[in-house]
Formats: C-alpha cells, structure tokens, sequence
C-alpha cells in the first residue's frame, strides 16, 4: 500500500507504538489478540501524540469468540470509531469488514458485525465525520496462512482495499492534514 501510496503523491509516515512488519516503516498501533476494548485503551494517548490523518481499522476477530460478543463488538466498534474521529475530527477513518476466516466461531458471527461496519461507517458519514467502509470480501480462504490471518496475497488484497479507500477519500475531498501535534513527534525509526 504504501508504494501506491506514494506513487499517488501521498507522503507517508506510518506512525504508532508498535514496529511490525519487514517495511521500511512498519510503525502501527495493531496488538496481537487485542479486543477493541483494548485498543480503545490505548486510543487517545496514541492519536494525540501521532496526530493521524488516516486511521485504518480491522479489528474485531478476538471480540467474535462468544456467542453474545457481536452485539457489544458492534457497541464497542461505534464507541471506538466515535472516540477516534473527537480525538482527531480531521483525520479519516477507514473502518474495514473482517476477511474471511476458517474458524468456524468467528465465522459463524462475521457476516452479523460486516454489515454493522458498514452501518457505522454510514452512520457515522451522516453525522458529518469522515468515516468509510472498506470491503474485504475479495479475500477468500486461499488467502489464509492459518484459520484468522492472512497469507502475503491476503495481504496484498488487504492493502489493495484499503488503498482504494484511501483514494475515495482523496476524491470526497477529506484527506487533509490534521492539526500538528503539540510537540515534535519521532516515529521510532531512525532519521524519523
């Protein structure tokens, strides 16, 4: 994603507390096996610091092991969304569906919490914010390197989607920069 990013004209910084991933900038806030409770723990001292202008989210896979999970996923979903665009109103948030998964837990529930993304994502659009849905369904169970994760090709499709969603929101007119962060803020990675 970031190559197309950048061939689009897009500057790049990804920026969060974790490094993962072989790129060159791998800075993100994605913690394995965390809930979305979880990352809404972490949400506002990460977004104030970073002062995102794209906020890309998959997230829900760990909340969909209990039966009753999906209804307080979604709760969860539209309360962390909500805190993300007050936490930073100029930033665009790109809100994905779950890929598929061979889990049979998980995927019994999935199709319930996609079409909520997609409904909070409208919602949230309505109420003026800068919120999109961004469909995952071009994966399929080929590209999995286990039951819930994606294989490179996954990936690559992942990003794909998300790119797409990048450029939907160049062309409504919402990418711009949010307001700087109170003091200068360094990625991690060196020379950054």
């Amino acid at each position: 994603m970031s190559n197309k990013l950048a061939a689009d004209g897009h500057p790049l910084d990804f920026v969060g507390s974790v490094q993962n991933g072989s790129m060159s900038d791998p800075g993100n806030e994605g913690h394995s096996g965390y809930r979305i409770d979880q990352i809404a723990a972490l949400a506002d001292a990460s977004l104030t610091r970073y002062r995102p202008d794209i906020v890309t989210l998959h997230i829900g896979t760990n909340d969909l092991r209990g039966a009753s999970e999906v209804d307080t996923a979604i709760t969860r979903l539209r309360l962390l969304i909500n805190q993300i665009t007050a936490d930073v109103p100029d930033a665009t948030v790109l809100a994905a569906s779950l890929v598929v998964s061979t889990s049979s837990t998980e995927e019994r529930r999935r199709g319930m919490y996609n079409q909520a993304v997609r409904q909070i994502a409208s919602d949230a659009q309505e109420a003026g914010k800068r919120v999109a849905y961004v469909d995952m369904s071009g994966l399929t169970t080929a590209d999995l390197a286990d039951p819930l994760h994606p294989n490179d090709s996954g990936y690559q499709k992942m990003a794909d989607a998300f790119h797409r969603g990048v450029q939907a929101a160049g062309s409504a007119g919402w990418l711009k920069n949010p307001a700087p962060a109170s003091a200068l803020v360094r990625s991690g990675i060196a020379g950054k």
